[in-house]
C-alpha cells in the first residue's frame, strides 16, 4: 500500500496526540465500516479520516489503539489476518505481520483478538478518548469491554473513570496542515482545476448534466484521483439548489452551469465551484450577478490572513452581496436593516466557507469561547459566496429568476497572508468568457 506521507510523519502525529492525552489515557479509533450498497455489493470503501491521519491504513475491520507510556509498545493496530483465498477476491491485506513495517506501529494483532486483548489495555487507564456516538455498534462493544474491567474491581482492577471526546484533541491537530499535507492538497487542487477546465471546454447546449459530470470525473480518474464528494452539475434553475444531486437535466441554450466538484488525492480533498455560460457568453443579468459574487469573493479573500477573525470573511462577503441586492432591487430597505434582519438569506442562505482537508467539510472549531477564532498559518478553508434566485420566485423581476451562481476556491493561510491553492482556473466573467472562447 502507498502511504500518503512518510512513516516518520505518522509516528510524529501519534506521539503528539499521546502527549496531549497524557500517560494515563487510552485512545481508541475504529476503522470506518464497509457500507452495503445492495445485498452483497458495497459502496467504494473510504477509511475513517482520523485513522488515515494517524496511520495511513486503508483497510476496514481494524482498530487503532494508542496507549501512552505503555512499556511494550504504545501504537497498536488490530486488523484482518492475511487470507489468500479472500485476497483473491478482494485484494491484498497488510495483515498483523506486515503492519509494523508497513505502517510503523509498535505491534499488531488479529482483529478477532480485540475482544480478548482490549479490556486488559483499558485496565489501569484513567481516561478513554473515543468518538462516542459515531458508530453505535462499536459504542456497545466498548461499553461491554469497560464493564468487563469494572466487574473485576473487587479483584483490584482499575477501570477508566473519564470518557472524553477524541475530537477535542485530534480535531485541533488536523486543523493545522503540515507542509506534506499542503503538498497533497495542491495536487488535489491542480487536478480539480484541470477537470473544471475540461468541463468548460466540452459544454454545449443539448448535453445532459451527467455528460458534463462524466467529463469532470474522467479527468479525476485519469490523474489517479477520485471524486472527493458527489459532484454537483446544475444547469439553469438547478443551480439554485445548493446540494443538487440529480445531474440529469438537459443543458439549454442561454443556461448558466454551476459545477461544484473536487478531486481527492491520497485522502485530501479539493473543492471548487465555478459558474459559466454554456454558450460561452454571459447575458447582461447573468454577468451583473456573477460580478457581484466575484466582488463578494474578493472581499472575503482580502480577510484571509493571520490574526483576522474567521467570521470576518463571511461578514465582508455578506455586506457586498447585500448592498448589491439592494441596488438591483432584489431587496428593499437600508443596508443596515437588511444585514441586521438577515434579509440577504433569501438569496444567500449559506456561510462563505468551511475548513477543508481529509474531510471536505473538515474538522476544527470555528468559534472559541463564543467568539470567532482567529486565522493562523496552516489553516485551509474555502471561500464560496453565491447568489440563488429560484425560478419560481415571483417577488423579483422575471429577468433575475432562475439564476444561481457560486464561486469557490480553496485558501491556505500562510505566515504573512494566504495562498490560493486552486489558482489557475478562470474566475471572473471576463476570464471565463476568454477561456471558453479559446
Amino acid at each position: 500500500m502507498a502511504l500518503a506521507t512518510s512513516l516518520a510523519s505518522y509516528r510524529r502525529r501519534r506521539r503528539q496526540l499521546m502527549r496531549m492525552a497524557g500517560d494515563d489515557a487510552i485512545l481508541v479509533l475504529p476503522a470506518a465500516p464497509e457500507r452495503v450498497r445492495s445485498r452483497d455489493t458495497f459502496h467504494p470503501y473510504r477509511q475513517d479520516s482520523d485513522v488515515l491521519y494517524l496511520s495511513g491504513f486503508e483497510e476496514p475491520d481494524a482498530v487503532l489503539v494508542l496507549v501512552p507510556g505503555r512499556e511494550h509498545g504504545e501504537s497498536l493496530l488490530f486488523c484482518r489476518e492475511r487470507d489468500p483465498a479472500r485476497e483473491a477476491w478482494d485484494g491484498p491485506r497488510v495483515g498483523p505481520e506486515g503492519a509494523p513495517d508497513t505502517l510503523g506501529v509498535d505491534d499488531a494483532y488479529d482483529i478477532d483478538d480485540l475482544d480478548e486483548i482490549l479490556p486488559g489495555l483499558l485496565e489501569g487507564r484513567r481516561r478513554v478518548y473515543y468518538h462516542f456516538g459515531r458508530d453505535t455498534d462499536f459504542d456497545l462493544k466498548l461499553i461491554g469491554w469497560l464493564n468487563r474491567v469494572r466487574a473485576q474491581v473487587r479483584h483490584g482492577a482499575q477501570p477508566p473513570h473519564e470518557f472524553l471526546e477524541l475530537g477535542h484533541l485530534l480535531d485541533e491537530m488536523r486543523l493545522f496542515k503540515t507542509a506534506d499535507e499542503l503538498r497533497l492538497m495542491r495536487r488535489a487542487a491542480k487536478v480539480t482545476v484541470q477537470a473544471h477546465q475540461a468541463v468548460m471546454r466540452s459544454a454545449r447546449a443539448g448535453m445532459r448534466e451527467y455528460e458534463l459530470q462524466a467529463e469532470l470525473e474522467r479527468v479525476f480518474r485519469a490523474a489517479g484521483t477520485e471524486p472527493a464528494y458527489g459532484s454537483i452539475v446544475g444547469a439553469g434553475g438547478n443551480a439554485c439548489v445548493l446540494h443538487y444531486r440529480a445531474n440529469d437535466a438537459v443543458v439549454r441554450r442561454g443556461d448558466l452551469v454551476l459545477v461544484d466538484a473536487g478531486a481527492e488525492h491520497r485522502g485530501y480533498a479539493a473543492d471548487i465551484t465555478r459558474t459559466f455560460p454554456v454558450d460561452g457568453r454571459f447575458s447582461r443579468e447573468q454577468r451583473v450577478l456573477h460580478d457581484l459574487v466575484g466582488a463578494a469573493h474578493a472581499a472575503a479573500l482580502a480577510q484571509a490572513r493571520p490574526g483576522v477573525a474567521y467570521e470576518a470573511g463571511h461578514e465582508a462577503a455578506v455586506e457586498v452581496l447585500t448592498e448589491g441586492m439592494l441596488s438591483l432591487g432584489l431587496l428593499k430597505g437600508t443596508l443596515r436593516k437588511a444585514l441586521a434582519d438577515g434579509a440577504y438569506k433569501r438569496f444567500y442562505p449559506h456561510k462563505t466557507g468551511h475548513w477543508i482537508g481529509l474531510d471536505v467539510h473538515d474538522v476544527g472549531d470555528y468559534r472559541i469561547d463564543g467568539e470567532s477564532r482567529l486565522l493562523e498559518a496552516g489553516m485551509v478553508y474555502t471561500i464560496e459566496p453565491g447568489i440563488y434566485i429560484p425560478p419560481g420566485d415571483t417577488g423579483v423581476a422575471a429577468k433575475w429568476r432562475g439564476i444561481g451562481i457560486r464561486t469557490e476556491d480553496d485558501v491556505a493561510i500562510t505566515r504573512d497572508g494566504h495562498e490560493v491553492l486552486t489558482t489557475g482556473l478562470a474566475r471572473s466573467a471576463d476570464e471565463i468568457e476568454e477561456f471558453m472562447a479559446a
